[in-house]
């Protein structure tokens, strides 16, 4: 009978604190706040807190002190190559906190979206973090008055109101197109995927320096409904050059469609750089590819790092600055376009 109720009872913070012979306070306080008690009965007391099984209960963390101690982060895509380096910066700077994190993937579905939002605010999250998604009428409500700090990731055209970092990727995608007329190309394609709000700005960046520089041609874009892969890189340059042969560069919606799009250029026997492959996003494999991927450089794990610590200073009580921080980007020249002349 004794093993069952270990198994089946919850096992509290009194528990633990009656098996070492201190108070529940500070069990709590070397938890949650480790720097205040000493060395040694903390030691003490983390060893009983694992050999016990103790499990904090957040519920009743957030009626004490007002919040969970958890920061929910909704991301549209938490498996793309992209946000992984999001991931990141983000569990870097939390690890240096006492809080913690818990992610939903809303999978690009704005009603996902809105109803992950309203179970996080249900469960009185400590903050929340909103990772370039869509918004519907209904989460700018819940947006309008949230019961915690709430940080955004997003594309600063959208003028976010309160705490917010960001690129413009419509200027980021237009400086890409300009780079690459500068170098010489004019029959300059796009390829991309599953159409969200960033993939549409860098669109309409890219018809815009087209515009500007009297090259429009809509035959030049080729688009497919279905999330960016490398195989997707390889079937929409097939596609494009098909239907432009005289196509001389590409520019992709990011760096796993352009290293399917060098992969499919070199079946089909282009000469890269003669034609020209211009990625987005600066992932890890672009440097190492051959030749290596011209890219437009995003500053995904600054995003990360800087959106969690605006989030961190704002529940424990700083003053965060309210305007959007603009992070910038870069057009790295790599291997797969030519010299500017």
């Amino acid at each position: 009978m004794p093993n069952r109720r270990a198994r089946t009872e919850r096992v509290t913070l009194q528990d633990v604190a009656t098996a070492i012979g201190v108070s529940s306070i500070t069990v709590s306080r070397a938890l949650r706040e480790p720097e205040i008690v000493s060395q040694p009965l903390r030691e003490k007391i983390l060893q009983q807190v694992e050999k016990m099984g103790y499990v904090p209960d957040l519920a009743a963390r957030a009626l004490a002190s007002r919040h969970s101690g958890v920061i929910g982060v909704l991301a549209p895509a938490l498996t793309s190559h992209a946000h992984l380096s999001i991931m990141r910066g983000i569990e870097d700077r939390v690890r240096e906190s006492n809080l913690r994190i818990q992610y939903a993937d809303t999978r690009q579905d704005p009603e996902e979206e809105r109803r992950q939002l309203r179970l996080f605010l249900s469960q009185h999250p400590a903050g929340i973090l909103l990772s370039g998604l869509h918004h519907l009428d209904g989460t700018h409500d819940l947006l309008s008055r949230p019961s915690c700090p709430v940080v955004q990731i997003v594309d600063l055209h959208m003028m976010p109101t309160g705490m917010a970092v960001g690129i413009n990727h419509r200027d980021a995608s237009a400086t890409a197109i300009r780079h690459l007329i500068s170098c010489g190309y004019r029959r300059i394609g796009l390829i991309g995927g599953t159409r969200d709000i960033r993939s549409e700005r860098r669109q309409e960046g890219y018809s815009q320096a087209m515009q500007e520089a009297g090259l429009a041609d809509p035959l030049l874009m080729a688009w497919e409904d279905a999330f960016t892969s490398v195989q997707l890189g390889c079937q929409l340059l097939q596609r494009l050059k098909a239907q432009v042969p005289d196509l001389d560069c590409v520019f992709c919606q990011n760096d796993d469609l352009a290293l399917g799009a060098l992969f499919e250029a070199q079946r089909l026997g282009l000469q890269v750089p003669d034609f020209g492959i211009c990625g987005y996003n600066d992932l890890g494999f672009s440097a190492y590819c051959e030749p290596a991927l011209t890219t437009v450089q995003v500053p995904r794990f600054e995003m990360g790092y800087r959106a969690i610590d605006l989030l961190i200073r704002a529940v424990n009580g700083e003053q965060p600055p309210t305007a959007p921080i603009d992070l910038g980007f870069e057009i790295v020249e790599r291997g797969t376009t030519r010299r500017r002349s």
